[in-house]
């Protein structure tokens, strides 16, 4: 099984198909479409590897990241969640929660196996990479159990400390 990719190492690229809940003050509307990580090139991404929709630990951990948008949004970065549920779980999830970043669908596992967090017969292990705009890992947080993850302050003050 692969290891997760080193700090200073470059990303593995993917490309995925994911929901965006658009904002407004009606009806939730969501779009879809496909994200590959090397199109977000001059940007930092936050990759948030997360077991399932609408779970306890889960929902705390993109509710907390999806208010914190503005400070990541200060930072110039993108947030991205990824999961092994299709799209129309997402889309569920996305418009029940509120969640206002795109949450992309790993059905296949093959880019958490690329991470080196899929674990088999489980789905992957709660995970988050911080890649800079160059598309190198700058910071990472991978769990045994995934009952805890970083908070977005921690996540903000690591990519402050990227900006230099």
């Amino acid at each position: 099984m692969p290891k997760p990719p080193p700090v200073g190492t470059a990303a593995p690229d993917f490309e995925l198909p994911g929901v965006l809940l658009r904002p407004g003050d009606g009806e939730a509307q969501v779009d879809r479409a496909d994200y590959r990580l090397s199109a977000y090139r001059g940007r930092p991404v936050v990759l948030a590897f997360y077991p399932g929709d609408d779970t306890p630990v889960c929902t705390r951990q993109l509710c907390s990241y999806s208010d914190g948008l503005a400070g990541f949004a200060d930072l110039g970065a993108d947030v991205w969640g990824i999961s092994r549920q299709g799209l129309d779980s997402h889309e569920s999830f996305a418009v029940k929660r509120g969640i206002r970043f795109p949450l992309l669908s790993d059905t296949t596992g093959q880019v958490a196996g690329r991470y080196g967090i899929a674990v088999p017969g489980l789905g992957l292990r709660r995970s988050v990479f911080l890649v800079d705009a160059d598309g190198t890992v700058r910071w990472r947080h991978v769990t045994l159990v995934g009952l805890g993850f970083p908070d977005r302050d921690e996540l903000t003050r690591a990519l402050a400390a990227l900006a230099g």
